[in-house]
């Protein structure tokens, strides 16, 4: 028999797979891959570093999305704006890999290359070295809760009656449309307005 035009295994059809199980079921093994593939375990593990791998190409196919231009814009503030709003959309076509992601650490080098420029960008804005990281984790706890909550339902308070919780209920139905982008706007408003704080003072004109 001829060999198959198409390689039955690949790094691209691994990730596509994992990303494939993880929206389905929120988790996946080696050997579901290798079974939803068609090949055997072992053949996947010549692509890929075990189960670690398999994460760190995830997170590879997902950031691909983040578009890295958003952090040449200026000022720096309009940049972290920018690129926390293309990192939310990202995370957002895929909530339910962000539980594995964020809890296993960062090693692919086209992902460490996206943060080392965020912390030229904040360290260029005049940031102490010691705050850099901890504004950079910050926004990531604000986009990555909100990419989470544009894949929650659009109703997330289920009242048996308005009696038991009035204050609630009028404040739930003065909610309007687009419930996650307000929230999320005004969370980001917030950060950045704090981060401002965070720069050192221009002295004062003579």
């Amino acid at each position: 028999m001829g060999r198959p035009r198409t390689p039955l295994l690949d790094r691209e059809r691994i990730t596509t797979t994992a990303l494939q199980l993880v929206a389905e079921q929120g988790d996946f093994s080696v050997p579901q891959i290798a079974r939803r593939l068609g090949a055997q375990t072992g053949s996947v593990y010549h692509h890929v570093d075990g189960r670690g791998g398999v994460v760190e190409l995830m997170r590879e196919r997902v950031c691909d999305a983040i578009d890295g231009g958003t952090l040449d814009v200026e000022p720096w503030d309009r940049a972290m704006a920018a690129w926390a709003r293309s990192y939310r959309a990202a995370f957002a076509a895929h909530p339910r890999v962000i539980p594995l992601l964020m809890t296993t650490p960062v090693r692919a080098p086209k992902v460490l290359a996206q943060y080392e420029r965020a912390v030229r960008l904040l360290r260029g804005a005049g940031f102490a070295n010691p705050d850099v990281m901890t504004v950079i984790i910050a926004l990531e706890n604000l986009v990555l809760g909100s990419a989470l909550d544009l894949a929650a339902p659009e109703t997330m308070w289920e009242l048996p009656d308005d009696t038991s919780t009035p204050e609630l209920a009028r404040a739930l139905s003065a909610v309007g449309a687009g419930r996650a982008e307000a929230a999320f706007d005004l969370a980001l408003t917030a950060f950045l307005t704090h981060c401002r704080t965070l720069l050192p003072k221009a002295p004062a004109p003579d």
